[in-house]
């Protein structure tokens, strides 16, 4: 016996069903035994002085009137009766159920399922159960129109009659009796077949840990053995010239810039690859740790790439690059999409000799004709959406140089464990000197006239503004008004006193450029936007934002938006300006008034919206979970790390005979199975 044999070798499977099944990724006996309810319906009995209002319940009683059928619609139908329990007298509605007229017979005893309304003491029926249930707990399973739940049932209650011996451990038995765990035989049971709600729990614990830490394990042997393999390059830089360089920065590093450059440092040195993921929230001073990195690299006689999504972050870090770099002997150029021919000709001629120390550019750095004499650090920023193939494809170009990913987007720690799972972390957490946290604050639409207002008093300082709006053009499915209007609006509020100028992202990139340079020159005051200067945009003398129905963006996009102001020496202030139909949506516009602290804020999104919408499902590089919950089941996730870490950091733990059943159980896994 063994529950890796095809689900054929249950009676009643032929090719047909085999066919169905495998609709639902059932092909064998333990893809069977694994498909767990995505619910279950408690049917336990229960008394009606117990049942609060809207519960869905399992109340049994005797039939004390006559079942009676009324039709109407198109095949609508209703069924209703009367039921007694002890004293109390309840009615009983089944909707389009028709054929369970003959089930109710006055003067006897069934148990019904459905929901209470307490207000109308009444039951609304969802189904008449059998007389002798077995279970408190009715699984219910994610079926299709080729497999019924009951079907379904019977196949898993026959696998364990006949496999539940072949189950076997995958488990090392001191991390069952550490966490008290039940067995995976118990487990796998448990989940379908629950005694109570106990149990269940119990189970549910089993099975999620289980998950995470075979995750777990697959993702840290791959972080050993690309780091084993020694597959890097040793990048050994000039450290007095690197020490020259930072002391002649015009502001004192942070420790946290302090500690973060030095474990780069420490990576370029080290003859091991390289990947590295650099969080650091809005104006945390990543850019610098970028160009000090870079300016390393020099040194040693090798060539670096920062690689940006858009074509306004690149122009603007060549810009900061050149700033850091001045008087110092070091060539930085810029290639996107829009270089013209013969200056990206020239570019590449450059780069092959070896002339260009920094190239700094969009995608268009990793095209096939960009080659470069001697590339041994890349840094990608805002990258966020690579999942852990993509990273590789990025790793294995050229000389296979050290990576380092930079996110402004603070990633909570349950995702980063398992989205970056296989690279090292830094964290730049401490604002340079003399940032001043930005005021936020809520108001509804009626009030946008006095917001207006106020914004006189900061433009007559000579400060600058944003205002932000969701969409570019008229939606019939959305309410939103469209950054066209809103420019038209405020050029009338405004009139002669500022100049109000429109930014969006149909425009040609030169037309976006031309726009964002009369801005950063304050030679318009007002920047009507959609979100294209979300990430990286840099106008230190704009204090002021407005964003127009906020609670159409996410809170880590309002976070992004949110850090384009408060980048001088003055006060700044966001204004959100938003009526949410909804508890979520007001929640969301109350945390982004109380911190500004962006871990914080993507802790508390992934929460509100869960992982999927956070990340953006398909390009997330996000495993899937089965069962297990990244959000609420964080806690746990976190110390399947710990002990995946634990178990690797063993010599030779492999031949341990603790560990044989771990070892046997991934060495029968397809190598990668969360890396598809």
């Amino acid at each position: 016996m063994n529950i890796k044999e095809s689900i054929t070798k249950l009676s009643g499977v032929g090719a047909k069903r085999a066919e169905n099944l495998a609709t639902l990724g059932i092909e064998t006996i333990e893809q069977l035994l694994g498909y767990y309810p995505f619910r279950y319906e408690d049917i336990q009995e229960r008394k009606l002085a117990e049942i609060q209002d809207q519960e869905k319940v399992t109340i049994k009683g005797l039939v004390v009137s006559p079942a009676v059928l009324s039709r109407f619609g198109y095949k609508k139908s209703r069924l209703q009766f009367r039921m007694m329990q002890e004293h109390d007298v309840f009615a009983v509605s089944f909707f389009n159920q028709p054929y369970l007229k003959d089930k109710v017979e006055v003067s006897t005893e069934i148990a019904v399922y459905g929901k209470w309304d307490a207000k109308r003491k009444s039951l609304t029926g969802m189904k008449i159960l059998a007389p002798k249930q077995e279970e408190d707990f009715a699984p219910i399973y994610s079926v299709n129109k080729a497999v019924r739940q009951a079907t379904l049932i019977q196949l898993i209650k026959q696998g364990f009659e006949h496999y539940y011996d072949a189950i076997e451990e995958n488990l090392p038995l001191s991390l069952i009796e550490k966490y008290r765990l039940l067995s995976r035989q118990e487990a796998m049971y448990a989940m379908h077949f629950p005694k109570d709600a106990t149990e269940h729990h119990q189970a549910k614990r089993r099975v999620v840990f289980e998950e995470f830490f075979l995750f777990q394990m697959q993702l840290q042997q791959l972080k050993q053995k690309e780091k084993s393999e020694s597959n890097g390059m040793a990048i050994s830089y000039d450290v007095d010239a690197l020490k020259a360089f930072t002391q002649q920065l015009p502001f004192e590093l942070t420790g946290a810039q302090k500690r973060v450059t030095n474990e780069i440092c420490r990576d370029l040195l080290s003859p091991n690859h390289m990947q590295r993921l650099l969080q650091g929230d809005v104006g945390s001073g990543k850019t610098v740790v970028a160009a000090i990195g870079l300016y390393a690299t020099k040194t040693a006689g090798f060539q670096g790439a920062l690689m940006v999504p858009t074509e306004i972050l690149a122009q603007q870090h060549m810009e900061s690059l050149q700033q850091l770099y001045e008087g110092f002997d070091i060539k930085v150029a810029l290639l996107t999409g829009s270089t013209k021919v013969k200056e990206r000709r020239e570019i590449l001629s450059q780069l092959a000799s070896g002339e260009i120390d920094v190239l700094v550019g969009t995608h268009a750095l990793i095209q096939e004709d960009v080659n470069f004499a001697r590339l041994g650090f890349v840094i990608t920023d805002e990258q966020h959406r690579f999942g852990v193939n993509q990273r590789k494809v990025l790793r294995e170009k050229g000389l296979k140089p050290d990576v380092l990913f930079m996110t402004a987007t603070p990633i909570p720690r349950t995702l980063a464990i398992t989205a970056y799972g296989e690279m090292d972390v830094s964290i730049i957490d401490e604002l340079p000197a003399g940032r001043i946290p930005v005021i936020t604050r809520w108001v509804k639409p009626p009030q946008l006239e006095k917001v207006l207002e106020a914004s006189l008093e900061e433009l007559g300082k000579g400060h600058q503004m944003y205002v932000i709006c969701p969409l570019i053009e008229e939606s019939e499915m959305l309410d939103v008004q469209n950054a066209v209007t809103i420019f038209e609006e405020l050029q009338d509020f405004y009139g002669d006193r500022y100049q109000v100028s429109l930014l969006h992202g149909k425009m040609k990139n030169q037309e976006k450029d031309a726009i964002m340079e009369t801005f950063k020159n304050n030679e318009s005051q007002i920047l009507v936007s959609t979100t294209v200067i979300e990430v990286g945009v840099n106008v230190p003398n704009a204090t002021m934002m407005i964003i127009i129905d906020a609670d159409r963006f996410g809170l880590a996009q309002l976070h992004q938006l949110r850090g384009r102001v408060g980048r001088g020496a003055a006060a700044s202030t966001c204004i959100l300006v938003a009526n949410p139909k909804n508890d979520t949506g007001k929640k969301r516009m109350q945390i982004m008034t109380e911190t500004t602290n962006g871990f914080i804020v993507s802790e508390k999104d992934l929460e509100l919206r869960g992982p999927g919408e956070v990340f953006g499902n398909r390009q997330s590089g996000l495993p899937e979970f089965a069962t297990a919950d990244l959000v609420a089941d964080g806690h746990i996730l976190e110390v399947a790390k710990i002990e995946a870490e634990s178990i690797l950091q063993q010599k030779g733990w492999e031949i341990l005979p603790d560990y044989q059943p771990l070892v046997n159980y991934l060495g029968e896994q397809k190598e990668g199975q969360y890396f598809d």
